[in-house]
């Protein structure tokens, strides 16, 4: 699987594998305690899914990415909503291997460009994929997928924009993830259901576990 491709002067390194062939599902994490950043990692890992999204929508978020990269050597530790270069930079010095935004301005862009690592600028109308893909942007996460029209919506882009491959995400659960994995333009999408609020308050890692490994298995 090759990786992100752009057309800027700092690409992503050849060897620098895609998101989207990491795993089928690429679980969506909030953390508030950077405490439980590891063991749940672990639980992710062990059951199978070992690209770990955890959003910067917390002031935890930073240091359990750090965590993750410096203990769980078998994930690969993303960060996602990402909002600004500023953003970028700091989830790249935590040990973010994988960048995620839910949309995407030129600054962004420019800034995930030049990252150095693997990323998925978030879309959700035709004219966003058109301009990415004018950048030399091919793979794309593809938000609020559900809202945005679901797969029915990335059916119709399938034959018009055939280079164009996406990670749905938003409003995707076990139930509904293999109609999205089913579609050719559509290499992994990402997902909360593994991550119950009750079992992360209770911290049940075994059951994240299972979960995880539920998920796993949605490889088609």
């Amino acid at each position: 699987m090759g990786g992100v491709t752009s057309a800027a002067s700092s690409p992503a390194p050849a060897e620098t594998p895609s998101v989207l062939g990491l795993a089928p599902v690429i679980p969506v994490v909030v953390l508030h305690d950077a405490a439980d950043a590891v063991p749940l990692a672990r639980a992710l890992v062990d059951g199978g899914l070992p690209a770990i999204e955890v959003t910067l929508r917390t002031p935890a978020a930073l240091d359990a990415i750090r965590a993750i990269a410096d203990e769980v050597p078998d994930a690969v530790i993303g960060a996602g909503t990402l909002l600004t270069p500023e953003h970028v930079d700091a989830a790249r010095a935590a040990g973010s291997r994988f960048l995620v935004s839910p949309g995407v301005s030129p600054r962004l862009l420019g800034a995930m460009q030049d990252s150095g690592v693997p990323f998925l600028p978030g879309v959700s109308t035709t004219s966003e994929v058109v301009t990415l893909l004018d950048e030399g942007v091919t793979e794309m996460k593809f938000f609020p997928a559900e809202a945005a029209g679901g797969t029915a919506y990335l059916t119709s882009l399938s034959s018009p924009l055939p280079q164009a491959r996406f990670c749905p995400t938003g409003g995707i659960g076990l139930a509904s993830a293999p109609s999205y994995l089913a579609l050719p333009n559509v290499g992994c999408v990402g997902g909360t259901w593994m991550l119950p609020a009750d079992a992360l308050a209770a911290k049940d890692w075994g059951r994240v576990r299972e979960l995880a490994r539920e998920a796993a298995a949605l490889a088609v």
